[in-house]
């Protein structure tokens, strides 16, 4: 049996007297891909900011690797994420005036280890080969997008997180950059958790689920 990387149990989060989540549980295994459907302002990102250690759940606990996230103290909590957890944003959030290759190390660079060749692979496995030396500004959407899934998983984190990351981008890119997104995290070996309002990008996933107010639910398997 595969080993569980993230095991989230009985989360919940409410914003005063409104319930955004609640009795959320899910179990992601290593190198599994799960997308979670849920229409905007259901609280997706919410989730995964709870999931992240970037927001205080109401209830529950978030699990990664046994690491207990919910109670740890702010600075254990910023510790793991720079070690284990790689986050892909709908708006990129790449920095424009370094260059693509710079932007992939910025991982490896915060944790003090050396590059050993692994930019450039990253970029390679993501189809970037040859374009390092380039700024963001000069590639299109879909590019810049895989540029942050090669530096989200640069430091070969144990949990990955994709919020929206195909909302800005036209249909080809985003099947481009989905198809990147589900084999780094294959080859990777990483638990990935995509959120997404997108039937057709969640498509993609192992294993499909949709949240709502009253908790999580599984919607369907992916048909590979």
């Amino acid at each position: 049996m595969s080993e569980v990387v993230l095991d989230v149990r009985g989360l919940a989060r409410r914003y005063g007297e409104a319930a955004v989540f609640q009795g959320v549980d899910l179990q992601v295994s290593r190198g599994e891909f799960v997308a979670i459907l849920g229409e905007s302002g259901v609280g997706k990102s919410t989730l995964l900011n709870c999931i992240a250690g970037l927001d205080r759940p109401d209830a529950g606990e978030v699990r990664v690797l046994g690491f207990d996230i919910t109670h740890a103290d702010e600075a254990q909590q910023a510790h793991w994420r720079r070690r284990h957890l790689g986050f892909v944003f709908q708006a990129f959030h790449v920095l424009p005036h370094l260059t693509v290759a710079q932007n992939v190390a910025l991982p490896l660079m915060l944790l003090g280890e050396p590059d050993d060749g692994r930019v450039e692979q990253a970029l390679r496995s993501v189809g970037l080969a040859g374009l390092g030396s380039r700024l963001p500004q000069q590639l299109s959407g879909g590019q810049v997008q895989r540029v942050a899934i090669a530096r989200a998983l640069i430091h070969r984190p144990a949990l990955l997180l994709a919020d929206e990351p195909t909302g800005n981008l036209d249909p080809g890119s985003a099947r481009q950059v989905l198809q990147a997104l589900r084999e780094q995290t294959r080859e990777h070996g990483a638990a990935c958790v995509l959120v997404t309002h997108s039937r057709a990008a969640a498509g993609v996933a192992d294993r499909v689920m949709e949240l709502t107010v009253s908790g999580m639910n599984d919607v369907a398997r992916a048909p590979h």
